[in-house]
């Protein structure tokens, strides 16, 4: 795509290209941006336990439901083949981050990879505890709270490091990741 800058009187249109590929789906960004608004509302605003903590909490459970789905049958960037983990992977990830050569991903690289299948699987146990608290067998079972806490606040650390590690990355790479979630757009 190519964008126009804007003009003063007698100048003529400058342009620059900048072409951009659609990489991160409706689907992955409504997954992303619920999970962090629920996040953030029931880490900091909402009451533990009361209705709308819980509400909240069986969203995020429905949106990783929808996105597991879509991690099978989504657009190329959003399935999990796209991104698979290995350890060897990851191993010559880090080594080329160490040495100041790793190459650049269009979607998701071997670490954020990680990251990502981490929080899910810590919204999963999340959202599972916190059904757990509600039923008879639980009610009032001080180590499942203590254990819903505790995920919850390993949700916040990994989750501020993502935030840190997707600045470092839209720095080191030229490149805003962040607001990529918004637009669903990176440099080609």
């Amino acid at each position: 795509m190519t964008r126009v800058s804007s003009m003063t009187e007698g100048s003529r249109p400058s342009t620059t290209a900048t072409c951009t590929i659609q990489v991160w789906d409706p689907v992955v960004r409504a997954f992303h941006w619920t999970v962090v608004v629920a996040c953030m509302l029931n880490l900091f605003i909402l009451d533990e336990g009361k209705h709308w903590h819980r509400v909240t909490g069986y969203v995020v459970a429905a949106a990783i439901v929808v996105r597991t789905v879509w991690g099978f049958v989504g657009t190329e960037h959003s399935r999990f083949s796209d991104f698979v983990p290995t350890p060897s992977k990851v191993m010559a990830h880090i080594v080329d981050i160490r040495d100041r050569n790793e190459k650049r991903y269009i979607g998701h690289n071997p670490l954020a990879s990680v990251m990502m299948l981490c929080l899910m699987a810590l919204l999963a146990a999340t959202a599972l505890t916190g059904w757990m608290t509600t039923l008879d067998a639980f009610w009032g079972e001080k180590w499942l709270e203590e254990l819903h806490g505790a995920i919850a606040n390993s949700i916040m650390v990994l989750a501020f490091i993502h935030a840190g590690a997707a600045v470092f990355e839209s720095w080191r790479h030229r490149e805003n990741l962040v607001w990529s979630m918004v637009t669903g757009r990176k440099k080609a």
